[in-house]
């Protein structure tokens, strides 16, 4: 099933409806955030300013 430009206009006039446009504009950056971070988790990278982790840090010398 193919949706046209007359399907999703009507979607997108009902998503409007049933949210608001501030409340669509919070959903929509919140779940952007969520795949900008879960692309960088796949590609390595680190938050700028976060340092990286070793496994042996935690161990103190004897």
């Amino acid at each position: 099933m193919r949706f046209g430009p007359l399907e999703l206009g009507i979607i997108l006039v009902i998503v409007l409806v049933l949210f608001g446009p501030g409340r669509l504009g919070k959903i929509l950056g919140e779940l952007g955030g969520g795949l900008k971070a879960f692309k960088d988790s796949l590609n390595g990278e680190e938050k700028k300013g976060e340092a990286p982790t070793d496994e042996n840090s935690n161990i103190q010398p004897k």
